[in-house]
């Protein structure tokens, strides 16, 4: 087909310029709490950990995950704005 993407001589990406996408173990350092997934952080990692299958992973540290987040364990609270605006304007009324 005549101006098909595919005809294009300009390869997609360029080569050797983009990070490293690898399997890398994340642990919650709070909840001891691990997953395994891909990310380009395996750069980064200083560490390495055994998973599940038995193979050598690196391991970055998170602060907060899934496991820990207020919002996905139910224990975020609502804060009662409208009580809080009649108390200013109680005390500021002159």
């Amino acid at each position: 087909m005549p101006g098909s993407l595919r005809e294009s001589p300009v390869p997609a990406m360029k080569a050797d310029i983009h990070p490293e996408y690898r399997e890398v173990v994340f642990q919650d350092v709070t909840s001891d709490f691990r997953f395994l997934t891909r990310s380009t952080l395996a750069a980064s990692a200083k560490e390495t950990t055994k998973w599940e299958d038995g193979n050598e992973y690196p391991l970055v540290k998170i602060e907060v995950s899934s496991a820990t987040h207020p919002f996905y364990t139910g224990q975020n609270k609502i804060m009662d704005t409208s009580g809080r605006i009649d108390k200013f304007k109680r005390r500021y009324q002159k």
